[in-house]
Protein backbone atom coordinates (compact mmCIF):
# COMPACT_ATOMS: atom_id res chain seq x y z
CA UNK A 1 0.00 0.00 0.00
CA UNK A 2 1.41 3.28 -0.70
CA UNK A 3 1.86 5.64 1.92
CA UNK A 4 3.74 9.14 2.44
CA UNK A 5 7.00 7.53 2.42
CA UNK A 6 6.57 4.88 -0.68
CA UNK A 7 5.26 6.46 -3.52
CA UNK A 8 6.71 3.51 -6.25
CA UNK A 9 3.90 3.27 -9.31
CA UNK A 10 1.51 6.01 -7.46
CA UNK A 11 -0.28 7.59 -10.11
CA UNK A 12 0.04 11.20 -10.73
CA UNK A 13 -3.10 12.04 -9.08
CA UNK A 14 -2.42 10.22 -6.04
CA UNK A 15 1.01 11.98 -5.55
CA UNK A 16 -0.11 15.55 -5.99
CA UNK A 17 -3.03 14.73 -2.92
CA UNK A 18 -0.08 13.31 -1.13
CA UNK A 19 1.92 16.65 -1.77
CA UNK A 20 -1.31 18.88 -0.71
CA UNK A 21 -1.09 16.64 2.64
CA UNK A 22 2.69 17.36 3.07
CA UNK A 23 1.54 20.77 2.56
CA UNK A 24 -1.16 21.48 4.72
CA UNK A 25 -0.94 23.23 8.12
CA UNK A 26 -2.75 22.54 11.25
CA UNK A 27 -2.65 23.88 14.78
CA UNK A 28 0.43 23.13 17.39
CA UNK A 29 -1.61 21.61 19.83
CA UNK A 30 -2.49 18.59 17.31
CA UNK A 31 0.36 15.70 17.00
CA UNK A 32 -0.02 13.88 13.60
CA UNK A 33 1.77 10.90 12.58
CA UNK A 34 1.60 8.38 9.84
CA UNK A 35 -0.34 5.27 10.55
CA UNK A 36 -1.07 2.03 8.60
CA UNK A 37 -3.47 2.76 6.19
CA UNK A 38 -6.20 -0.16 5.25
CA UNK A 39 -5.58 -2.15 2.26
CA UNK A 40 -8.79 -3.58 1.10
CA UNK A 41 -10.33 -0.21 0.89
CA UNK A 42 -8.88 1.26 -2.27
CA UNK A 43 -6.28 0.22 -4.56
CA UNK A 44 -4.41 3.64 -3.19
CA UNK A 45 -4.49 4.53 0.25
CA UNK A 46 -2.81 6.82 3.26
CA UNK A 47 -3.43 7.23 6.88
CA UNK A 48 -2.69 9.99 9.59
CA UNK A 49 -3.22 9.51 13.19
CA UNK A 50 -3.35 12.58 15.96
CA UNK A 51 -3.59 13.54 18.91
CA UNK A 52 -4.22 16.53 21.13
CA UNK A 53 -2.21 16.09 24.53
CA UNK A 54 -3.55 16.70 27.75
CA UNK A 55 -0.92 19.41 28.80
CA UNK A 56 -2.32 21.26 25.42
CA UNK A 57 -2.09 24.84 25.63
CA UNK A 58 -5.63 26.85 26.23
CA UNK A 59 -7.42 24.22 27.45
CA UNK A 60 -10.80 26.28 27.72
CA UNK A 61 -14.07 24.09 27.15
CA UNK A 62 -16.47 24.88 23.93
CA UNK A 63 -19.51 26.41 24.26
CA UNK A 64 -22.44 23.97 23.62
CA UNK A 65 -24.52 21.43 25.00
CA UNK A 66 -21.41 18.75 23.83
CA UNK A 67 -18.80 20.84 26.14
CA UNK A 68 -15.66 18.38 26.09
CA UNK A 69 -14.02 17.45 29.32
CA UNK A 70 -11.01 18.67 30.35
CA UNK A 71 -9.96 15.68 31.72
CA UNK A 72 -7.52 14.58 34.52
CA UNK A 73 -3.67 15.92 34.92
CA UNK A 74 -2.64 12.51 34.39
CA UNK A 75 -5.34 11.94 31.02
CA UNK A 76 -2.44 10.94 27.87
CA UNK A 77 -4.91 12.31 25.56
CA UNK A 78 -7.88 14.91 24.92
CA UNK A 79 -8.77 13.70 21.86
CA UNK A 80 -7.80 11.13 19.46
CA UNK A 81 -8.52 10.48 15.57
CA UNK A 82 -7.76 9.11 11.95
CA UNK A 83 -7.92 10.59 8.45
CA UNK A 84 -7.46 7.94 5.60
CA UNK A 85 -7.45 9.40 1.95
CA UNK A 86 -8.18 6.52 -0.29
CA UNK A 87 -7.66 6.40 -4.37
CA UNK A 88 -8.85 4.75 -7.26
CA UNK A 89 -7.77 5.66 -10.27
CA UNK A 90 -10.51 4.25 -11.88
CA UNK A 91 -12.86 5.46 -9.73
CA UNK A 92 -15.94 4.84 -7.67
CA UNK A 93 -19.75 4.94 -8.08
CA UNK A 94 -20.23 4.47 -4.45
CA UNK A 95 -17.89 7.56 -3.76
CA UNK A 96 -18.67 9.53 -6.87
CA UNK A 97 -15.32 10.22 -7.66
CA UNK A 98 -11.23 9.22 -7.60
CA UNK A 99 -10.90 9.94 -3.79
CA UNK A 100 -12.44 9.27 -0.60
CA UNK A 101 -11.52 10.97 2.54
CA UNK A 102 -12.31 8.47 5.91
CA UNK A 103 -12.20 10.27 9.30
CA UNK A 104 -12.85 8.81 12.85
CA UNK A 105 -12.53 11.21 16.22
CA UNK A 106 -13.08 10.52 19.58
CA UNK A 107 -13.24 12.44 22.84
CA UNK A 108 -14.25 11.97 26.35
CA UNK A 109 -17.25 14.32 27.56
CA UNK A 110 -18.18 15.60 30.83
CA UNK A 111 -20.34 12.94 32.08
CA UNK A 112 -23.58 15.39 32.58
CA UNK A 113 -23.11 16.18 28.62
CA UNK A 114 -23.58 12.49 27.71
CA UNK A 115 -27.51 12.20 28.18
CA UNK A 116 -28.07 15.45 25.33
CA UNK A 117 -30.03 14.27 22.71
CA UNK A 118 -28.47 17.18 20.87
CA UNK A 119 -25.09 15.56 21.03
CA UNK A 120 -24.85 14.08 17.66
CA UNK A 121 -26.04 16.65 15.64
CA UNK A 122 -23.69 19.36 17.48
CA UNK A 123 -20.85 17.28 16.66
CA UNK A 124 -21.90 16.45 13.12
CA UNK A 125 -22.43 20.68 12.89
CA UNK A 126 -18.69 20.83 14.03
CA UNK A 127 -17.60 19.30 10.91
CA UNK A 128 -19.79 20.97 8.53
CA UNK A 129 -19.07 24.00 10.22
CA UNK A 130 -14.82 23.05 9.74
CA UNK A 131 -15.06 22.66 6.31
CA UNK A 132 -17.00 25.73 5.34
CA UNK A 133 -14.64 27.44 7.22
CA UNK A 134 -11.40 26.44 4.97
CA UNK A 135 -13.66 26.54 1.78
CA UNK A 136 -13.48 22.95 0.41
CA UNK A 137 -15.57 21.82 -2.03
CA UNK A 138 -16.58 18.14 -1.42
CA UNK A 139 -19.95 15.97 -1.77
CA UNK A 140 -21.21 13.02 -0.49
CA UNK A 141 -20.65 13.33 2.65
CA UNK A 142 -22.17 11.02 5.51
CA UNK A 143 -21.31 10.08 9.21
CA UNK A 144 -22.76 8.56 12.43
CA UNK A 145 -22.35 9.75 15.99
CA UNK A 146 -21.84 7.23 18.88
CA UNK A 147 -21.98 8.05 22.76
CA UNK A 148 -20.71 5.54 24.61
CA UNK A 149 -20.76 5.02 28.10
CA UNK A 150 -18.06 2.65 30.51
CA UNK A 151 -18.94 2.28 34.24
CA UNK A 152 -16.97 0.38 36.81
CA UNK A 153 -17.63 -2.39 39.01
CA UNK A 154 -16.44 -4.77 41.87
CA UNK A 155 -12.36 -3.75 42.18
CA UNK A 156 -12.84 -0.71 39.87
CA UNK A 157 -16.03 0.99 41.30
CA UNK A 158 -14.00 3.87 42.15
CA UNK A 159 -13.66 4.86 39.00
CA UNK A 160 -15.84 7.42 37.97
CA UNK A 161 -18.33 7.08 34.73
CA UNK A 162 -16.93 8.17 31.69
CA UNK A 163 -18.67 9.48 28.81
CA UNK A 164 -17.32 9.24 25.38
CA UNK A 165 -18.58 10.79 21.47
CA UNK A 166 -17.14 8.98 18.87
CA UNK A 167 -18.18 10.49 15.33
CA UNK A 168 -16.95 8.49 11.78
CA UNK A 169 -17.59 10.51 8.86
CA UNK A 170 -16.59 10.45 5.19
CA UNK A 171 -16.79 12.59 2.09
CA UNK A 172 -15.37 12.96 -1.19
CA UNK A 173 -13.34 15.95 -2.12
CA UNK A 174 -13.74 17.43 -5.23
CA UNK A 175 -10.11 16.71 -6.45
CA UNK A 176 -6.57 16.04 -5.46
CA UNK A 177 -6.51 19.55 -3.44
CA UNK A 178 -7.07 17.93 -0.02
CA UNK A 179 -4.81 19.75 1.88
CA UNK A 180 -7.59 22.10 3.66
CA UNK A 181 -9.80 19.12 4.18
CA UNK A 182 -6.99 17.99 6.56
CA UNK A 183 -6.58 21.59 7.99
CA UNK A 184 -10.00 21.40 8.50
CA UNK A 185 -10.34 18.04 10.37
CA UNK A 186 -7.41 18.99 12.58
CA UNK A 187 -9.54 21.85 13.81
CA UNK A 188 -12.68 19.05 14.69
CA UNK A 189 -10.02 17.21 16.23
CA UNK A 190 -9.52 20.08 18.66
CA UNK A 191 -12.97 20.95 18.71
CA UNK A 192 -13.52 17.67 20.40
CA UNK A 193 -10.66 18.22 22.53
CA UNK A 194 -12.25 21.31 24.09
CA UNK A 195 -9.87 23.76 22.36
CA UNK A 196 -10.68 27.27 21.45
CA UNK A 197 -11.20 28.39 18.38
CA UNK A 198 -8.40 30.61 16.81
CA UNK A 199 -9.68 34.20 16.25
CA UNK A 200 -10.48 35.14 12.91
CA UNK A 201 -7.59 35.84 10.97
CA UNK A 202 -5.26 34.59 13.54
CA UNK A 203 -3.07 31.44 12.57
CA UNK A 204 -2.53 29.25 15.43
CA UNK A 205 1.63 30.01 16.31
CA UNK A 206 2.40 26.51 16.80
CA UNK A 207 1.28 25.67 13.20
CA UNK A 208 3.35 22.83 12.04
CA UNK A 209 3.92 21.04 8.28
CA UNK A 210 3.29 17.23 7.93
CA UNK A 211 6.45 15.83 7.46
Amino acid sequence: MTTLGGLEHAPAGFLAALGALRGARVRGELALHEIPAPSRLAPYAVALGADVAADAPARTPVHGPARLALGDADTPELAHGRFILLHDPDGSPVWDGQFRIVTYIRAELEPEMGNDAMLGSVAWTWLQEALAEHHVTYRQAGGTATRILSESYGSLADRPDAVDIELRASWTPADADVGEHLEAWGDMVCTFAGLPPLPEGVASLRGRRLT
